[in-house]
């Protein structure tokens, strides 16, 4: 006799189903585990044999073959100790209670209680997709999976209450989907502490509102990290669908904040420099999303860009104009989507004081030269705004003037996002920065009067058309903050201004 218990498994950011089969047959005592399960899988014989004599059952002394299919996806981690024992549990007529509508997901301890596992809403949402009408996880994830409509979550402690449950004994609430998530702004600082600085916000603003990728430069103890750790507080609001799509990766990951069944505030990674190619795009044996991924729809800052290995940087070239990173691994291919602002905050030189207004540089122009050349010219060009942070003087840092506050800097932000969120609605399209080649004659035309100037930008400043493209783009993000719906050469002009510190620090594209 075979029994069957429904499940679920996860691949990249997706999931699938997976049948748990449970056979019994005469022969020696053995407890088989086939369908290509990991080490983690195959110890789920002991969790389960343990938790079934704990909860007061006793455990059949017969050959035990259980089966994953499909056979072809490699399973992995602890989630099928529960499908397994709920399977074992009728397989040898200690439960009687129809469980096909039904789905079982979560580890077990050795006494029968249930333990939080990773990739809950994924997995939710393909149940969902495949007829499942009740789904029992760990009490800790439950609230994380009702933030799908159209499915029961069930919280389980213990596979001993789930058992009484289905003997009717006892009941067990579905979860109630908490919708308000993540959203608590306090933490985060705001740029009215900032002092001066009128420029550098002026483009970060920008930024944030067409989702821009900036490039800082300026010497030690100018703010460059200081406005960066601020631009969360002032980036567009998260759609839902953005918000689910973060909340998958970070569920998967195992990086969901505990107590937030949903992510509602743009993640903010910062990797140290030391971080290595595969932890920023993802990978390892067991594989995992990177830091690129893990800042989809939000923001990745490098700090001390030139600091970070080589291979490393280039490694960002390719996400940052697909939007995704895939990783080719034995086991199959795994796309992770990764539509970030990369902020990246670099000094000058090596000691930090070149251009510097009072301060003498020490570097040799060799050593500069060699210092500004470990950032690559093609990852130069991918930022769309470059832009210099000077040191800020005596007076500004004592002026007792409050300055703007990021919440009114965000509603200028929004204001500009609705208008984008308008404009593409009927495409891919999510930002100004994302803007595809086929969309951008009809979203970035100018005038002739614009066009003269950026002719003679370009031939001036020898551009590449890659750059072309990206001061276009900026251009239609600032007219976007001013309301035109038209790009005027005023906004050209102010998008060419952020496009000449390449040339005043590298002389090259």
């Amino acid at each position: 006799m075979v029994v069957k218990c429904k499940s679920f498994g996860l691949f990249g950011i997706d999931s699938y189903p997976v049948e748990v089969e449970v056979s019994l047959s005469k022969g020696q005592a053995l407890f088989d585990m086939v369908g290509l399960p990991d080490i983690a899988v195959k110890e789920s014989k002991d969790r389960v044999r343990n938790a079934f004599k704990n909860t007061g059952f006793d455990f059949p002394i017969t050959r035990i073959t259980v089966n994953l299919a499909p056979a072809d996806y490699k399973k992995e981690g602890p989630i099928y100790d529960l499908p397994i024992y709920i399977a074992l549990l009728k397989a040898t007529g200690n439960l009687k209670a129809d469980t096909d509508d039904c789905a079982f997901l979560g580890e077990l301890s050795l006494s029968g209680e249930l333990r939080a596992v990773n990739g809950i809403l994924p997995m939710t949402i393909k149940a969902k997709e495949c007829g499942i009408k009740r789904l029992f996880v760990p009490a800790e994830n439950a609230v994380e999976g009702a933030v799908v409509d159209g499915i029961d979550v069930y919280p389980v402690d213990s596979v001993y209450s789930l058992v009484q449950y289905f003997r009717g004994i006892e009941d067990i609430t579905p979860a109630k989907p908490n919708s308000e998530g993540e959203s608590d702004f306090s933490d985060i600082p705001d740029f009215s502490q900032v002092k001066g600085q009128y420029e550098v916000k002026r483009a970060l603003e920008i930024a944030a509102a067409g989702g821009h990728n900036v490039l800082l430069i300026g010497p030690p103890g100018s703010g460059k990290s200081m406005l960066a750790k601020r631009m969360t507080g002032i980036l567009p609001d998260m759609t839902f669908e953005e918000s689910i799509e973060t909340t998958k990766i970070h569920s998967i990951a195992g990086t969901l904040p505990k107590g937030s069944p949903i992510v509602k505030i743009r993640p903010f990674r910062a990797p140290h420099h030391t971080v290595s190619p595969v932890a920023l795009s993802g990978g390892g044996v067991k594989v995992k999303p990177g830091e690129i991924s893990l800042a989809n729809n939000g923001i990745l800052f490098l700090d001390e860009l030139p600091e970070f290995g080589r291979k490393t940087m280039e490694v960002l070239r390719q996400p940052l104009e697909d939007g995704t990173v895939t990783v080719s691994r034995a086991s199959g291919r795994y796309t992770y989507p990764c539509n970030i602002m990369l902020i990246a905050a670099m000094n000058p030189c090596p000691c930090g004081y070149f251009n510097h207004p009072t301060r003498k540089c020490t570097c040799s122009e060799t050593s500069i030269q060699r210092y500004l050349n470990r950032v690559s010219g093609p990852l130069i060009d991918r930022f769309d705004i470059h832009i210099e942070v000077p040191p800020v003087n005596y007076d500004e840092l004592s002026d007792k003037t409050r300055e703007e506050s990021s919440e009114n800097i965000k509603k200028r932000v929004n204001k500009a996002r609705e208008i984008q969120n308008e404009r593409y609605e009927n495409s891919k399209t999510t930002c100004n920065a994302r803007i595809s080649d086929a969309e951008f004659q009809d979203y970035c035309a100018i005038s002739d009067e614009a066009s003269r100037l950026l002719k003679s930008a370009f031939e001036t400043m020898g551009l590449s058309a890659r750059a072309y493209n990206r001061i276009l783009k900026v251009s239609r993000t600032i007219a976007d903050l001013a309301g035109s719906e038209a790009i005027k050469s005023v906004h050209i002009a102010e998008a060419v201004q952020y496009r000449s510190l390449d040339r005043k620090y590298w002389n090259k594209i």
